[in-house]
């Protein structure tokens, strides 16, 4: 059983749908935020719940043998004592990606880079050839327990991966989108290892997008994982995998909206200062000025301006390649700052 080009080539965004149209609908409208906030505002509020979530479940359905427990431990030391084993390693490169993820997906929206970045993350440390990281792959690979085989034309798979990128950009329902990326993503293969977990990684991108709560896998069984990719390997048949979806995004939801009302009203005087606190960022880091000479060219009410002095000041000192976007600052600039000793 080979590739089937049909499946991303006769599917006409907005006029085709995998999932049920109404069942899409749904799940959008219980999922989505009701506030009009920036494009990851969601991802980033229940972030540190959300990196153990989706590493652990995702690193499960991998054949990972670490507990939920190990995973909260391992990301709160940071790293483990000695040499790191490949349970570990796959646990570090999923948290990693993930960050990436929420800080690249905002500010460059989803293209083929960022997705090739994805599996390049993910699976750092973990191929024995290095050129079959973060690039389309060049060799056949086969399906444990599936007669499917994936095509092996670099050329197709490159086309088909920007085809794909393609049409989910064009989606509106960004549930709809999430789950056409999935399960094409897994599909095409393109790859030469770490297809599934970027699919599912790369299904929280539209969500993501749109303020929708993130996809996390929890509480998937891998045979009923299995029997879904089944269905779209060797059939073309999205029935497994559309149930499975909606389960899981169910859980989701419900679990992520529980923890998003717990969190703290945001800090006034953030809320309040946002723009300012960019240009303050922006004066100090990208035109090399002190945080006092930045505070003489903005506007700040004499009562906060100590309170927001305390921010900038805890926001340079935690400011690194894998958050300055917020701030729209270039990872390198961002980089030549700190090594230059975080002056301000």
């Amino acid at each position: 059983m080979g590739y089937d080009s049909g499946f991303v080539n006769n599917y006409i965004p907005n006029q085709s749908s995998l999932l049920p149209p109404q069942l899409a609908t749904d799940l959008y409208n219980a999922g989505r935020s009701q506030d009009q906030q920036p494009a990851g505002t969601y991802a980033r509020e229940v972030l540190e719940q959300l990196l153990i979530d989706l590493s652990w479940s995702s690193s499960r359905l991998e054949g990972n043998n670490k507990s939920l427990l190990d995973t909260k431990e391992l990301f709160e030391l940071g790293q483990q004592a000695g040499p790191l084993d490949e349970d570990t390693l796959m646990l570090l490169n999923h948290k990693s990606a993930i960050e990436f993820m929420v800080d690249a997906v905002p500010t460059e929206g989803i293209t083929v880079p960022v997705i090739v970045d994805l599996q390049a993350k993910l699976m750092r440390d973990l191929l024995r050839d290095a050129r079959d990281i973060g690039s389309i792959r060049r060799r056949v690979v086969n399906i444990d327990g599936s007669v499917y085989t994936p095509s092996s034309i670099p050329s197709l798979l490159e086309d088909t991966l920007n085809a794909i990128v393609g049409k989910v950009r064009s989606i509106r329902n960004p549930v709809e989108a999430a789950f056409f990326l999935w399960v094409n993503l897994a599909y095409l293969q393109p790859f030469a290892d770490g297809n599934k977990r970027t699919s599912r990684l790369s299904a929280n991108m539209p969500l993501m997008l749109y303020n929708c709560a993130p996809l996390s896998f929890l509480d998937v069984e891998r045979s009923d994982y299995a029997t879904a990719m089944l269905g779209i390997y060797e059939q073309r048949n999205v029935a497994a995998a559309v149930d499975l979806f909606e389960f899981i995004y169910r859980r989701s939801i419900q679990k992520y909206s529980v923890l998003r009302a717990s969190v703290a009203a945001p800090d006034p005087i953030r809320t309040k200062y946002r723009q300012t606190l960019n240009e303050l960022m922006q004066f100090v880091v990208f035109h090399g000025r002190t945080l006092e000479a930045a505070f003489a060219d903005v506007h700040v009410d004499a009562a906060d301006s100590a309170a927001l002095l305390l921010i900038a000041n805890t926001e340079l000192d935690q400011l690194e390649q894998h958050n300055c976007a917020r701030y729209n600052l270039a990872r390198g600039m961002t980089q030549r700052w700190i090594d230059a000793g975080r002056r301000r």
